[in-house]
Formats: structure tokens, sequence, C-alpha cells
């Protein structure tokens, strides 16, 4: 028995004395904060998600980024996913880790020890002080009714008075260490069971997601557990231009419909404008052309798909190809740079043959006439699934409340009542001016209550000789002014 005893024994000390307090050192933290905020930054400026083609042709080995960094390194220390690494979530284990004994070794002790109160019996532990003075003729009640005034909890025990206040100045400490955490689960849940897909829908169409760009190792992606038994539905998509001709906003009218065709919910959405539903987030994150509607003659409706020419000639064009003959040996091209309408027609030979616009009736030759009904656009939807999320906004709240928790001072005063005597003194943890101004008003008002009549006392004090009933300030610490 005493065998399995004494490793428990050791690995307790050890934890005690040699684990908790290096993970409680505060410069621990802050080299893990530093870390966790440099791979941020890469992660940041670094492409995340692309395949391994896109690092090599951009990372190339020579020249080398900065002399080092090339696709090797990147594909290597996983830079390409840094936030989904095994390296980058232990540092976060870490640091929470940090954070937490920091909590228990630290925190909350001192915040028992601010609840706990503590009384002054002996005159020469005021002079320990920073603030301390000595007192005559003034009973401890009449001390006791302008601290409450002041806000402070009392306590008396005999001849002794302690007071405190500001005690959620120790418990903001806690929240943010509190706060931190949560938000660091929220981020490896996040990157555990999250992902990201990617759209692109023609105006009037319905669909599910099954573009998948990137999940965590944890995420459930197909659309049966992703959608169940409800579809989104692109009511709408349009695009307002400046009058310069640029586009200013585009929106997405989005409805969310179940198998029966039940509208659920619906929103128009544009740039930093999201429909938010089911657990998913759908962002207005791109548009594109799909597909034109157009007659020739007298013929019935073509709808011909138009097919994005970015690549082949540098710019933002989409284009299509007509046939201008039943054998299809002869057409005109259609080429357009947004949803404006202004169409491009160039001939099977290259050569311009002018420009059209939706809704005008055009010349190709002496026998076709090409009418122009509609462009249809598509809308590019980023859909994003983060459970982590609500994690995340709950810690950053409960951050911006333990900072200011942070703020407010921790004050206490001692006072002790010795003879005719009482000795007065107080501490702060910050505004350690503003404290002493405060506890010089105290003795103001102290020093202005009302007297006895002098005429009534059976001796009469000389001037150099303060009268035990006159209150006074005997001795106050130079810090204090």
């Amino acid at each position: 028995m005493t065998f399995f005893i004494k490793p428990w024994q050791g690995l307790q000390n050890y934890v005690k004395s040699d684990l908790l307090p290096f993970l409680a050192d505060l410069r621990l933290a802050i080299s893990l904060f530093l870390l966790i905020a440099l791979f941020s930054i890469s992660g940041t400026v670094l492409e995340q998600g692309e395949p391994l083609s896109f690092y090599q042709e951009n990372y190339p080995e020579s020249p080398a980024l900065f002399g080092f960094l090339t696709w090797k390194v990147i594909w290597l220390l996983g830079l390409n996913e840094v936030y989904r690494t095994g390296w980058f979530l232990g540092l976060l284990i870490l640091f929470g880790t940090s954070l937490t004994a920091c909590t228990f070794t630290r925190q909350l002790p001192a915040l028992k020890a601010a609840r706990s109160w503590t009384f002054y019996d002996r005159p020469r532990q005021f002079q320990k002080l920073a603030f301390s003075a000595e007192l005559q003729g003034i009973d401890l009640t009449t001390v006791q009714q302008h601290l409450s005034s002041h806000g402070f909890k009392l306590f008396n025990q005999d001849n002794s008075l302690y007071g405190r206040k500001g005690l959620a100045g120790r418990i903001g400490p806690i929240v943010v260490h509190g706060s931190m955490l949560i938000i660091l689960a929220g981020s490896i849940v996040g990157s555990l069971v999250g992902f990201k897909a990617q759209e692109m829908v023609p105006d009037g169409s319905t669909f599910q997601i099954h573009n998948i760009i990137d999940a965590g190792p944890w995420a459930k992606t197909d659309t049966d557990t992703i959608q169940k038994d409800w579809a989104v539905h692109v009511n709408r998509f349009w695009i307002d231009y400046s009058p310069t001709g640029r586009i200013d906003q585009f929106y997405s009218d989005l409805s969310i419909i179940n198998d029966q065709g039940d509208e659920l919910a619906r929103k128009t959405i544009h740039v930093n404008e999201p429909l938010r539903y089911g657990g998913l987030t759908f962002y207005q994150a791109d548009w594109s052309i799909s597909e034109i509607r157009l007659r020739l003659n007298n013929s019935p409706i073509f709808q011909i798909p138009m097919a994005s020419l970015s690549q082949q000639l540098g710019a933002q064009l989409w284009g299509t190809w007509v046939p201008i003959k039943p054998d299809m040996s002869d057409g005109i091209s259609l080429i357009t740079k947004d949803l404006q309408g202004t169409l491009m027609i160039y001939g099977s030979d290259g050569l311009p043959l002018g420009t059209t616009r939706v809704g005008m009736a055009t010349a190709i030759n002496d026998s076709l006439t090409l009418n122009i009904l509609d462009l249809v656009g598509s809308t590019g939807l980023q859909i994003k699934s983060d459970p982590g999320i609500p994690l995340v906004y709950l810690g950053f709240g409960l951050l911006m409340l333990g900072v200011i928790m942070s703020y407010v001072s921790h004050s206490q005063v001692w006072v002790l009542a010795a003879g005719d005597r009482l000795y007065f003194g107080g501490r702060t943890n910050r505004a350690q001016v503003s404290f002493e101004r405060e506890l010089l008003a105290v003795l103001a008002d102290l020093q202005a209550q009302p007297q006895p009549d002098a005429s009534l006392s059976p001796e009469t004090p000389s001037p150099e000789t303060p009268s035990p009933e006159t209150p006074a300030v005997s001795a106050l610490d130079p810090s204090s002014k």
C-alpha cells in the first residue's frame, strides 16, 4: 500500500510546487498569447484552404518570400489551414490551462482574502498603510456613519472597525480569465466541427448545400444532416450601380422553404447583412451572370448559358455564342461586363458588329434580328457553420464586462479606538490619489462636527494643547498629502 501512496504523494507535490507555479507564471501566459497572435496573423495573411498547386504557384522555392517562406514550409507547418493544425490547437489548450492555473492559484485566493475582514488592534499597524491619521475627540460611531455615507461596507469588533468597497475590482480579473477561456473554447469548437461552403445560384433557383470547401475533422457535411427537410430559394438577385457605373451593392432576396414549398423564413441579404437559419449563416459574397434569354426573329425564346471570360481576357467579362443558322455553321458572340444590360456583338470572324441592350431589337444582317430579353444573374453565397460563435460572442461580452469591473478600485479602511485617540487609515489597489482625496474628505467632515461649548469646560486648555473634546489630526502620513 505504501508503494502506491508515495508515488501519488510525489505527483501531488510536483503539481503543487512545480507544475502549477510554472503554468500560472505571467511570463508563460504572455509568451503563449503572443505566439497565438503571431500565427493568427499568418492565417489572415496567407490564403487558407487552397490546394497544393496554388501554394506551389504563388510561393515558389526560388525566390522564397522573405528568404524562407516557400510552399514546402507552408505545407509542412500546416500554415495553409493554421487554425486546425494540432500544434495551434495545442497552443490554445496550453494558454487556457495557464489561465485556469492563474485563476485558481492567484485570482480566487485574492478574492477570498478580499471578502474576509481583518481588524487592526495595535496602533503601529497603521504605520504600514499608504494613508493614515491619528485623531482625537471623535468616537467610533461617528466615523462609522461617515464611512457608510461614502459607500463602505463596515464590520465592527469591540473598539475596531474595518470597511471595504469595490469588491467588483477583485472579481473583474476572474471574469476576464473566464471570458478568455470561453473564447478559446468557442474557437476550438468552431475549428473542429465547423465548415464553410460556397454556392453560385442562378436567380429564381432553389438549392441545398453541396459545395463544401473547408470543414473541420468532426464536421457533419452531408446534405441530409445540414439541411434535413428545407432548402433555400433565390427569389431575386440584383445589383445597384452608382452613377459612374461602378457596383454600389448587390442583393439577394432569399427564402427558406420546406419540402411542401412553404416559406419558413425570408430575408434580403447584402454584404455584411447575412441570413441566419438552422445554425447556418448565408453571406452575400460574389455574383456572376449565369445565362441570357433572347429571341432570333420570331423564334421561341432561347435560354443560353454564359461563361466567365476573366481568365482568358484578364477582366471580369461574360460571354456566349449564339448560332444564327439552323446547321450551327455560323454564329455570333455576345459579351458583357455587368448586369446593366449592354452587350457587345462579335461576328464569327471576330470583328465587332456593334452593341445591343436588353429589350432592344438589333439587326444582325438583312434577314436576322436579335432581341435580348433578359440577363439572368447568379448570386454567390458563402455559407458558414460555426457552433462556437455563440461561445465567442458570450466570451467577448463577458470580457468587456470584466475589463470594466477591473477598473473599479478595491479600497479598504481600518479604524482603531485606543483611549482618547482614534487611529484611521486605508489603502487601495488603484487610483491612489482619488482614494486619498476621499479619505481627506471624510476627515474634513469629521472635523466639521459640532463641538461642546468651551465655556462649559471646567478647565480651558491652552491654545498650544488641543482639547480632548476637539478633533484634530495629530499625525498624517506624508504620502497622503
